[in-house]
């Protein structure tokens, strides 16, 4: 019973969004991220705690709470994009995207080269994946959590395939990933949540350390694959801008473990660049440091 209700929740807010004019949504959007911010103390605190490690104490508290609101309307233009766009047609997603640096990933389609795409929870992260697959003509193929309800699951994952877009579930993610490859598909991973030890290479972030997903570095070694980094903001939530990064070229010598810490490394650093010219597209509300 309780998918069934998940569902009309999902068929209710599709429909009301659709509806909604833009600047209405805005100010919706807007009045739920300053609800959160005040009424989520646990969530508050995490990101002030995160801003505090990432910028010690360069930040104010107005500046500071500027960041926490908008890290809040990112999440929301995610999850409401997810909605307005399922059943959109693929020329309209990309009506009011800028793309910065597309020879780049041009020029590899050209050499016949595949590529992994590497990014994070920054800015419409939804959005960065379905519009990066419609702009290049790519089958773009995605590593999450399966959700616990089996029938949205379902749902989301027609959601992206409308798009190009695939998933494959974090268990059992490496071996999904090298058939996602093997296939000339195009695998796309956010780098940018903290993991176990065990399971993570250790990598400095914000000049703190931090445990990093190994598994675009094991990959991009194996196969040979350049790492592509991509990122979407946006300063209105009309208009977004995804820029695309210079590669992080593959290595491999006979020293397996530096240089998956060197490719690990570069994976990071590109994501503190981006974080740092831009800090309130950021999902600072992720334990990204443990």
């Amino acid at each position: 019973m309780l998918d069934y209700f998940y569902l009309a929740l999902y068929t209710f807010f599709k429909v009301l969004l659709k509806v909604l004019p833009s600047w209405i949504l805005r100010k919706l959007m807007t009045a739920i991220a300053w609800l959160a911010w005040y009424s989520s103390p646990k969530h508050k605190n995490r990101i002030k705690e995160h801003l505090t490690l990432a910028w010690g104490t360069a930040l104010n508290e107005s500046e500071q709470k500027e960041i926490g609101i908008h890290a809040f309307m990112n999440l929301l233009d995610t999850v409401f994009g997810i909605l307005k766009r399922d059943g959109m047609d693929k020329q309209e997603v990309l009506h009011n995207i800028t793309f910065e640096g597309s020879e780049i990933i041009e020029a590899y389609q050209k050499a016949n080269k595949n590529f992994i795409l590497v990014t994070g929870h920054y800015g419409n992260w939804e959005l960065l994946s379905q519009s990066m697959a419609i702009k290049f003509d790519l089958t773009l193929v995605g590593v999450g959590r399966k959700i616990d309800s089996a029938m949205m699951d379902e749902v989301l994952k027609k959601n992206r395939e409308q798009f190009n877009v695939e998933m494959i579930y974090k268990k059992g993610a490496l071996k999904e990933s090298m058939r996602v490859i093997k296939e000339g598909k195009t695998l796309g991973i956010l780098t940018d949540q903290a993991l176990r030890p065990h399971q993570s290479i250790e990598v400095q972030f914000f000049n703190q350390r931090a445990t990093h997903t190994p598994l675009a570095s094991i990959l991009s070694r194996k196969f040979g694959l350049d790492l592509i980094p991509a990122y979407i903001s946006t300063e209105d939530y009309q208009s977004y801008t995804v820029k695309i990064y210079e590669p992080i070229v593959s290595i491999k010598t006979e020293n397996q473990e530096e240089d998956l810490a060197i490719l690990t490394q570069k994976q990071a650093d590109i994501t503190e660049k981006v974080i740092r010219k831009n800090p309130k597209q950021w999902f600072w509300m992720h334990r990204r440091w443990k």
